[in-house]
């Protein structure tokens, strides 16, 4: 076997995969805290840019990937459910934000669905796109279920909600310091609920109170919309 079968054979094999995807994590996490946690440094923007680009010009197919870093997708969930943790340890902070949070969430929410329909809606997109963009801030195993159910197209809003979640992760901190908003509670809570699980790994980054709140913001937004796009879509004509 030459040397360019040998390097094609590893690329498409389930063996490189893992350790690539952990390496280029690992340099952006270094680069991220080399820079002062910039947030347009974001570890997970980086590594989803790095390894889209490593994949492209291997021209491997992303099944073969996705089949080799499985155990990632695995422990995601673990992660989710560990989110619980630090919230638990926090629950003293709850008392007498309650009824704001409520608030919060449902403008959050409400706005992330009703803006990109209308966006969508007035820049010509068809049906299935604006279906697909409405559910796109909540977490992507929730927002890709919604999808399915509404009559969107899974995959084009699992592109999305990503996008969403690395945006968020991106700007949300910059927006949040523009707006003078600075307690740990409030940002984490807003990027939570905007933008899911990867603003919700950059709030973590600003401290274990916003993460916890972000980590909150993230589950109760994936339950808020999960409830009221179905109705949504109904009254504004979208659905079947």
């Amino acid at each position: 076997m030459s040397l360019a079968d040998q390097v094609i054979a590893t690329l498409h094999g389930p063996m490189l995969w893992l350790p690539v995807t952990l390496a280029i994590y690992a340099a952006g996490t270094a680069l991220y805290r080399r820079f002062g946690k910039a947030p347009f440094l974001n570890p997970t923007f980086i590594t989803i840019a790095g390894v889209a680009v490593i994949l492209m010009m291997g021209a491997v197919p992303y099944q073969k990937y996705f089949e080799a870093v499985s155990v990632l997708h695995y422990l995601l969930g673990t992660a989710v459910v560990a989110l619980a943790l630090p919230l638990y340890g926090n629950l003293k902070r709850l008392q007498g934000r309650c009824l704001a949070m409520m608030l919060a969430l449902a403008a959050g929410s409400l706005a992330s669905i009703l803006v990109g329909m209308a966006v969508a809606s007035l820049a010509g997109a068809s049906r299935f796109a604006i279906l697909s963009l409405a559910p796109k801030s909540a977490t992507a195993a929730v927002s890709m279920e919604i999808a399915r159910l509404i009559g969107g197209v899974p995959a084009v809003t699992g592109v999305l909600t990503i996008l969403t979640g690395i945006i968020g992760a991106v700007a949300g901190p910059y927006v949040l310091d523009l707006a003078g908003i600075r307690t740990p509670e409030a940002r984490g809570f807003a990027l939570g609920v905007t933008s899911h699980g990867i603003a919700t790994a950059r709030a973590f980054s600003e401290g274990e109170i916003a993460g916890s709140f972000a980590g909150l913001g993230m589950a109760l937004n994936a339950i808020l919309t999960a409830c009221v796009a179905p109705y949504l879509i109904g009254i504004f004509g979208f659905g079947p």
